[in-house]
């Protein structure tokens, strides 16, 4: 689900083409494109329905996805909307907000 929407490309750069030769005996391979999510303003983000969670020691953010969206593959999307990119962010104490539900916040980001 994860590269659901992404575009898959063959890199053929010259750089990459000596390295998957020598390294790999290929001469190019398929990758998917980065994908660019929109992050919620500060306004937009008053529109979202949250749930907030109270972080603790023992919290991850791939069992907060699975508790709250019933798929632990989606903790990236706890952490988008809280701009912390891995649980090491958080700290003991620390609220996150947990947006819901998954399919509005996805919508909105634009997966």
């Amino acid at each position: 689900m994860r590269y659901k929407n992404q575009n898959i490309f063959k890199n053929i750069k010259e750089q990459y083409r000596r390295y998957f030769k020598k390294t790999r005996g290929i001469e190019s391979i398929r990758q998917y494109n980065t994908p660019r999510f929109k992050h919620p303003s500060v306004d937009d983000m008053r529109n979202f329905n949250t749930i907030k969670h109270v972080w603790r020691s023992n919290d991850r953010l791939y069992k907060l996805a699975h508790e709250y969206y019933e798929d632990s593959e989606m903790w990236w999307v706890i952490a988008l909307y809280n701009q912390k990119p891995t649980e090491f962010h958080f700290k003991e104490g620390d609220v996150v907000y947990i947006p819901v539900p998954l399919e509005t916040i996805l919508f909105y980001i634009g997966y």
